[in-house]
């Protein structure tokens, strides 16, 4: 053979040799910027799936908070013991002593009208609901009072947490300073809460006792909030922050919807009393005009008829400007 193509062959030998070796000597192979490249990839992957693993977690326990939340506010949404109803109306007598005062309010009564010489088959009814009906009422009252004036400053409380968490302060300063300086009856109620720290319940376990007093969306909002926080983590400046807004939202809200509905409430009212208004006048004017309506049977059949419909009336006006918020 010609050593020509000796020499041919050898120099392409050694130019395949130099092409291969020299490229991954200079650390600039194709291999190395795949295996790169891959481990990038990995390095991605393994992010992105700690990533989504961590949604689930935090999705699972929200959900979790939710549904114990929900289960709650379900159960208040029954009939409340009597003592239940005092406990959240902010008083500290027991039901035993409300019943007895309920039970002399009654006798009471009672003794009045029997004096005064009421028919012997009213005179029970009257004593009943001025023993029974009246004091629920008045408890009522009390329990809606307490909860409005702790929804009306609880937002302010709420942005008081938020500056503090947001200047570096724990949750727990935060939340002992808007318990000296809050207005009653947050102060109170959040200074229940470090008494439940105290005693060794975390920050969920202790802020749900809220609850236990104050039944309200707006209070569940807030023991959702906290509770997710503390097992879920996330940026509990900003939770709070938006909890805060939505809370002064519901507030405006309510106070829109009580503004559009004063004219049927006041209509009401008027309807309401218009009986007992115009009696009132009919007797000035004419004082045996009305007489045969309580002196005689027949008259009291149809009076006690009269306040039958009437309380039917009054219930289904009182239902139809009533509203839930």
């Amino acid at each position: 053979m010609n050593p020509l193509i000796y020499a041919i062959l050898g120099l392409v030998a050694l130019g395949a040799l130099g092409f291969a070796i020299v490229p991954s000597l200079m650390g600039s192979s194709r291999a190395d910027k795949r295996i790169k490249a891959l481990q990038g990839d990995m390095q991605a992957n393994r992010r992105e799936t700690s990533a989504v693993r961590d949604r689930e977690t935090r999705r699972k326990n929200v959900q979790q908070v939710l549904k114990t939340q929900g289960d709650n506010y379900a159960k208040v949404k029954k009939r409340v013991p009597l003592q239940a109803m005092i406990f959240q109306a902010g008083m500290k007598i027991k039901a035993a002593a409300f019943i007895r005062n309920q039970v002399i309010i009654g006798v009471v009564v009672l003794g009045l009208l029997l004096l005064i010489q009421v028919p012997i088959y009213y005179a029970p009814v009257f004593a009943l609901a001025a023993g029974y009906v009246v004091p629920r009422w008045y408890l009522g009252l009390r329990r809606k009072s307490y909860q409005a004036k702790f929804l009306d400053e609880l937002p302010n409380a709420v942005e008081a947490i938020v500056r503090g968490v947001k200047s570096g302060l724990p949750l727990n300063d935060s939340i002992r300073l808007v318990s000296k300086e809050a207005k009653e009856p947050v102060r109170s109620e959040f200074g229940r809460i470090l008494d439940q720290q105290s005693v060794g319940k975390s920050m969920g376990e202790a802020v749900s006792i809220l609850f236990d007093r104050l039944p309200v969306p707006e209070v569940n909002f807030f023991i959702v909030v906290i509770t997710v926080q503390q097992q879920a983590g996330g940026n509990l400046s900003e939770a709070l922050g938006n909890l805060a807004r939505v809370l002064r939202n519901r507030k405006q809200m309510k106070l829109k919807i009580k503004a559009m509905s004063s004219e049927a409430k006041a209509s009401a009212g008027i309807i309401g009393s218009l009986p007992f208004l115009v009696a009132s006048l009919v007797s000035i004017v004419s004082p045996a005009y009305l007489v045969p309506l309580y002196a005689t049977t027949t008259g009291q059949m149809w009076l006690g008829i009269a306040v039958l419909m009437f309380s039917t009336g009054i219930f289904v006006m009182r239902k139809m400007v009533s509203f839930d918020f």
